[in-house]
């Protein structure tokens, strides 16, 4: 059997119709669904094993993008959520789900959320929104999404807080030594972006632009590879044919297959 993907809707949230294209490609049965519902007891946490936090706006990033809809997660579903993390169900957030996943503790350790937060997405250093299209290098051999993946993958970013911070070199360093750094920021031959924009198009410290858990199921990063499943979408395909970001999902699939 397919395995079933929830699909985490809030208010303001955008694109989750673009993640569930992905889901269904990649082999997965996705599934929308307002974390009202969840709230209500009319669809339960057991029943998924994948799950998407998609891009968007949740709650018109009031207080700042992706506060509030990081609230609910701590407010209603705690222990779902932990659960869910220790069973080792795969977990994505896609922007706006990233900013989720970073301000409710999920990452970098959903083991240290109570502790002073060490990272945050924050706004972009050049001050402005950012929709472009950029180039990921998969680092993490331990993020099962990352896992295996030759190829940097293509797709677009559009944030205005996709600027990964941290309070001191230290952070970056025990992530890389737990293998937490999925993807960084690239050019187009491969080669790190080392901060300079537009490849780099946020300001985030070291490249980031997505980590993941120290037990690699739960995958956090600012670009959309949600948008990039077809090829009609790559605005370059006449000289770049490779880049589609449905490997990360068919990983995603693979191991919540397992579940």
């Amino acid at each position: 059997m397919k395995p079933k993907v929830l699909i985490l809707h809030a208010t303001g949230t955008n694109r989750d119709h673009d993640a569930a294209h992905a889901i269904d490609l990649a082999g997965g049965a996705p599934e929308i669904v307002h974390l009202n519902q969840l709230r209500h007891g009319e669809r339960r946490w057991s029943d998924y094993q994948m799950l998407v936090l998609p891009g968007g706006f949740s709650y018109a990033d009031a207080l700042g993008a992706g506060r509030l809809l990081a609230l609910d997660l701590t407010l209603y579903f705690t222990e779902e959520v932990r659960t869910f993390v220790e069973r080792g169900c795969p977990v994505i957030g896609i922007c706006n789900g990233f900013q989720t996943l970073v301000k409710s503790g999920i990452l970098p350790n959903l083991e240290k959320a109570n502790e002073t937060p060490r990272a945050t997405l924050t706004h972009n250093a050049n001050g402005r929104f950012e929709c472009r299209w950029v180039d990921l290098k998969p680092i993490s051999q331990v993020c099962l999404w990352t896992r295996g993946l030759a190829h940097s993958i293509y797709c677009p970013v559009a944030h205005g807080e996709g600027n990964f911070t941290v309070t001191g070199q230290e952070v970056i360093h025990e992530l890389a030594v737990r293998d937490q750094i999925a993807l960084v920021y690239a050019r187009s031959d491969g080669s790190r972006a080392e901060g300079e924009y537009p490849f780099n198009p946020n300001g985030s410290t070291a490249d980031i632009a997505g980590i993941c858990n120290p037990q690699g199921n739960v995958l956090g990063l600012m670009p959309h590879p949600e948008n990039h499943i077809f090829p009609y979408q790559n605005p370059d395909r006449v000289t770049r044919s490779n880049g589609n970001g449905l490997a990360l999902f068919s990983n995603g699939i693979v191991y919540a297959s397992q579940i």
